[in-house]
């Protein structure tokens, strides 16, 4: 059998993004999937979309903002998310992260950048819209992190997260986490069950 491909989708500042790869990253270890990871700027995708954040389109509900905490603790309840902290920045701009995956990509380091990056955003309770924080996680991760978060000024690195958000919006998404096994599009990270029965037949 051929090695099955998934194209995901994510933006450093989605708690539903690092959920669906946590998962992801036990599915990938039980059935061969290979996760390819793609930035994009998830307010881009509201901007080009028309759509809004949770927190802001349901935030007058008092009812719906406490199911979805209900929803989130669930999740990480039963996926045994034991190092999941909600980030007291929370919302944080990530236009620097998201920049800086571009530029970690360009530099073929894409792969070792993004683990500790979200590790930080949702385990470690760090800023990453600092610069220095961001430059300190990557440093500890063996990254040179000055030199990527100084690439992320680069206009092509600037060009090129535009270019990627564009495009995932014209595959269909509008939100994140979205995911792609071959044309078929999931979204969220309740989606992830699906495509783990799908590998599985």
């Amino acid at each position: 059998m051929s090695t099955q491909i998934l194209d995901l989708y994510y933006d450093f500042g989605s708690p539903n993004a690092y959920f669906a790869r946590e998962v992801l990253k036990a599915v990938s270890a039980q059935t061969g999937l290979m996760v390819i990871e793609h930035p994009v700027l998830i307010g881009g995708i509201f901007k080009l979309t028309h759509n809004q954040p949770p927190w802001q389109a349901f935030g007058g509900c008092a009812q719906k903002m406490a199911y979805m905490q209900l929803e989130i603790k669930r999740f990480v309840e039963d996926h045994k998310l034991v190092d999941f902290r909600f980030n007291s920045a929370f919302p944080v701009n990530t236009l620097l992260a998201m920049r800086t995956a571009i530029a970690a990509r360009k530099a073929g380091v894409h792969d070792r950048f993004v683990e500790p990056v979200f590790k930080a955003m949702w385990e470690d309770n760090k800023n990453i819209s600092i610069d220095e924080v961001l430059i300190g996680v990557l440093d500890d991760a063996g990254l040179d992190g000055s030199t990527l978060v100084a690439a992320a000024q680069d206009p092509d690195v600037k060009q090129g997260l535009m270019d990627a958000t564009q495009a995932v919006v014209g595959r269909g998404a509008f939100g994140l986490p979205t995911f792609f096994l071959g044309d078929d599009m999931y979204f969220g990270k309740d989606r992830v069950h699906v495509v783990e029965s799908r590998l599985r037949g």
